[in-house]
């Protein structure tokens, strides 16, 4: 082997150690963080819940359903679509899936005669779509690996504004659901107008009779606003939990296959090497060979010459 290959593919299996240990590091703290992110998801389910089960009892009475974030508009001419992704890459088809996601459906709504406006969620969500000359209306950053209720307010409220103006006529949430590590989901949603949550299920209880003190509607005007940020910072918790799965399976293969690497480049290496070894001994035997038989040929003409002399003595 070339001692200049060698110096080549042992710098290069020293670069895929370097990356090697990177990976793995990062696929361990991205670990650590789905559990912390699987906690967070379930805490904020009891606030969820009771949110959506107060509301639902207060619909069901028929209170506020002329709200502006319950009433169903006549015609939709402008979507607003509010974009969860990640400020970080490394996390396999992650940003990818739910970007493309949003930008079909965006298709979509122009082939319908539908305009759109862009909230984002997320550095990659805000590259991807300025990248494509897309036009945005408001981007939000440093949310996506621990994203608060604050976080959750401060983009629902820009949501809310351009609802309730009347510059869109329907908000959609797209964010990537977590269904279990391995299963993560892609979801495009209605956010705006709010669903009334359903209070009619098969059940054998009773439902439970309340009275509101001030009046219903006036509850249903200051929890409406608590119930979408409730939802939407439920989205952004699933959304962090996804994007640490899929970092952590992204970081899983690409240590697997620098390991596979390295060991491919070292058996080349060390084929090289064999072969520049036994190509050394072969020369080295051929080498010794022809010297022992130029060694035999000389000793054979002096062995000759000897007789020939010692037969011409005789005949004198």
């Amino acid at each position: 082997m070339a001692g200049g290959q060698e110096r080549i593919l042992r710098r290069r299996i020293k670069s895929i150690e370097a990356t090697k240990k990177i990976t793995r590091a990062m696929e361990l703290i991205a670990a650590s963080r789905i559990v912390k992110a699987q906690a967070r998801v379930a805490a904020a389910k009891p606030y969820s819940e009771k949110v959506t089960s107060v509301i639902a009892n207060l619909a069901s009475g028929g209170a506020g359903l002329d709200h502006p974030l319950l009433r169903e508009p006549e015609e939709v001419a402008t979507v607003a679509y509010v974009v969860v992704a990640a400020d970080r890459g490394l996390c396999g088809g992650y940003n990818t899936n739910v970007l493309r996601a949003v930008e079909r459906a965006i298709e979509a709504d122009r082939q319908a005669g539908r305009d759109y406006r862009l909230l984002l969620s997320g550095k990659k969500a805000r590259s991807y779509f300025a990248f494509r000359d897309f036009d945005i209306h408001a981007d939000f950053q440093g949310y996506s690996d621990q994203p608060s209720y604050e976080d959750a307010r401060n983009l629902a409220k820009a949501a809310t504004s351009l609802y309730e103006n009347g510059d869109v006529q329907e908000v959609r949430l797209a964010y990537t659901r977590f269904i279990s590590m391995g299963v993560q989901e892609v979801e495009v949603a209605q956010f705006m107008p709010l669903e009334t949550p359903e209070t009619t299920h098969e059940t054998d209880e009773v439902p439970a009779l309340y009275e509101f003190e001030p009046n219903p509607t006036v509850i249903l005007e200051h929890l409406l606003p608590r119930y979408a940020d409730a939802r939407l910072f439920a989205a952004m918790l699933e959304a962090s939990a996804s994007e640490h799965a899929a970092r952590q399976r992204a970081m899983k293969a690409a240590t697997d296959n620098a390991e596979e690497l390295k060991t491919t480049l070292s058996r080349i290496m060390n084929r090289a090497r064999q072969d520049a070894i036994t190509t050394e001994i072969m020369e080295i035997v051929g080498g010794s060979e022809a010297l022992s038989h130029d060694q035999h040929d000389l000793v054979s003409d002096d062995l000759l010459a000897d007789t020939i002399e010692g037969h011409l003595v005789e005949l004198f």
